[in-house]
């Protein structure tokens, strides 16, 4: 590899790490929408480098709107309590969100909006008429356990637990590790039957809600991203079948939506 070559691919290396912020959306060809889950409206990030913690909230969210319990969750709730414990940290990954709001508890979207230092996040959670702590709201839309990381890498066993040695999976969670043509039937059959999924990248997370076929028959994922909703597919983004094999790091989706049968 030249000296060139291998500037570009290093530079190519520190645009996939650091693009959790917002970066030129992804172009994707006509494609026609085959199944599009119930979701909330699309969030924005900012510029912090916590699209973790929105895709897997997304992906909560868009489990229970598929049971018929309409829930929009704060990510800004388990961003307070993201620095209250990890100071500057804000790379992470879905399977951490789990961890924040089982530890911390969780809220609705509309009691707490906005990450501010001069403003603590409510101690009540009034949803439906009744009143709950932020723990028992955190039980109540995350069950302890009920969510599995799955993961595929042909250098390690597959069926079995593995750890992803990055920076972003600083608490060392283990992976199921299976192979990719899994991985992405799974993935596939779960979307088909209205289950949240987070899907992430080494750059970028966001929820899978739902898929599609382009002209030539190619197929796609419909991801809700978290940049906001004013590019020209509002929030959206198509990911084709390759670029998933390419790219996916993880997944995480309910054991039912895992385990569920053919």
């Amino acid at each position: 590899m030249t000296f060139r070559l291998r500037h570009l691919a290093a530079a190519a290396v520190l645009l996939l790490l650091g693009s959790c912020a917002k970066q030129p959306r992804w172009p994707h060809p006509p494609v026609e929408v085959e199944v599009l889950n119930s979701m909330t409206p699309v969030k924005d990030q900012g510029q912090r480098q916590t699209c973790w913690i929105y895709a897997m909230l997304a992906a909560i969210e868009t489990e229970h709107i598929g049971r018929g319990d309409s829930v929009n969750l704060s990510p800004a709730y388990v961003e307070y309590f993201l620095r209250e414990s990890h100071g500057t940290q804000e790379r992470g990954m879905g399977a951490n969100c789990i961890d924040l709001i089982q530890c911390y508890g969780l809220c609705g979207y509309d009691a707490y909006r906005r990450l501010d230092s001069t403003i603590v996040p409510p101690r009540q959670v009034f949803m439906l008429g009744a009143v709950y702590t932020p723990h028992e709201f955190a039980r109540s839309v995350c069950a302890p356990d009920e969510y599995i990381a799955l993961t595929s890498n042909s250098d390690e066993p597959y069926y079995c637990e593995i750890d992803i040695d990055m920076p972003d999976n600083w608490a060392h969670h283990r992976f199921w590790n299976v192979p990719m043509d899994t991985l992405l039937a799974k993935t596939e059959r779960a979307v088909r039957r209205k289950h949240g999924v987070c899907w992430e990248s080494r750059g970028h997370a966001m929820a899978i809600v739902g898929l599609g076929r382009d002209r030539e028959g190619g197929r796609w994922f419909i991801l809700k991203n978290s940049w906001g909703d004013h590019d020209a597919d509002h929030g959206l983004v198509y990911m084709n079948y390759q670029r998933f094999r390419k790219e996916t790091l993880a997944v995480e989706v309910t054991r039912e939506a895992f385990e569920g049968g053919e």
